[in-house]
């Protein structure tokens, strides 16, 4: 049993079944736990309604570089001012205004430009988190629904359960589009692994069958997507903010009475 549904047994325990049965609002040490958990959970929802915002400008930002490259390479010819100075940068291979934009920059003579692979590793990062955070949210929205149901013995909180459950709801599913945006994340490094980022490498592929702009704009199309459902997690979240207010109005009238 978690520390919270022992808190919770607890605190309903404090009194008789019978006595609980005849009272028409929950016992005090009830009314303060859901105070506590009215307080500090809709807190921590007011940064999960916008730090999964921040996050999807940021996979956006990452598919236009995987987007710009493409587009370059789906038209350019091979090699067609390639420098034998190494170190040089690539006049083929480089995106016009990408490399200000972004800092990726394809050099003569070097291999995968460090600063995809920087892209690389933030998204398996953002992957990992939202994996994490969703897997978190699931477990904790399966105990709330639980403990919310037994709110149904007060008939003073009966015209509140359904804003409860819509907040459980809300939370759930977007536990839900967290561990799917985890698996788009991870979809895109497989589809990246694909490419050769070399310049060599580049150059015999677009010389040849030119599947490197394919397998980016794939990877661009689900960073774009993550990203969509990055921002539905957030809006989600937000639409429980006002739910958690009166929730917590109700219990504050209770304590006065």
């Amino acid at each position: 049993m978690s520390p919270l549904r022992r808190a919770w047994v607890g605190a309903v325990q404090t009194v008789g079944m019978a006595e609980n049965e005849a009272r028409l609002s929950p016992p005090e040490s009830l009314l303060q736990l859901i105070d506590n958990l009215a307080r500090f959970h809709r807190e921590h929802e007011e940064y999960y309604s916008q730090a999964p915002l921040r996050e999807a400008g940021e996979l956006q930002a990452r598919s236009r570089v995987l987007k710009a490259l493409a587009d370059r390479w789906s038209v350019v010819g091979v090699g067609e001012q390639a420098s034998a100075v190494g170190f040089a940068g690539t006049e083929d291979l480089n995106a016009p205004g990408l490399v200000a934009e972004s800092g990726v920059l394809f050099m003569e003579g070097e291999g995968e430009p460090a600063e995809l692979q920087r892209l690389k590793r933030e998204v398996r990062l953002v992957a990992d988190d939202a994996e994490q955070t969703g897997g978190w949210l699931a477990r904790a929205m399966e105990q709330a629904w639980e403990i919310a149901g037994s709110l149904a013995a007060y008939p003073a909180l009966a015209d509140l359960l359904g804003e409860r459950h819509r907040i459980i709801a809300n939370d759930w599913q977007s536990a839900a589009l967290q561990s799917l945006i985890a698996r788009m994340l991870r979809r895109v490094l497989d589809l990246l692994a694909k490419v050769d980022f070399a310049p060599a490498a580049l150059r015999a592929d677009l010389g040849g069958e030119r599947t490197a702009p394919a397998y980016l704009y794939s990877a661009s199309e689900l960073l774009d997507r993550a990203a969509d459902l990055m921002a539905e997690s957030a809006m989600l979240v937000h639409d429980n903010e006002r739910r958690w207010r009166m929730f917590r109005a109700r219990v504050r009238e209770l304590h006065s009475a």
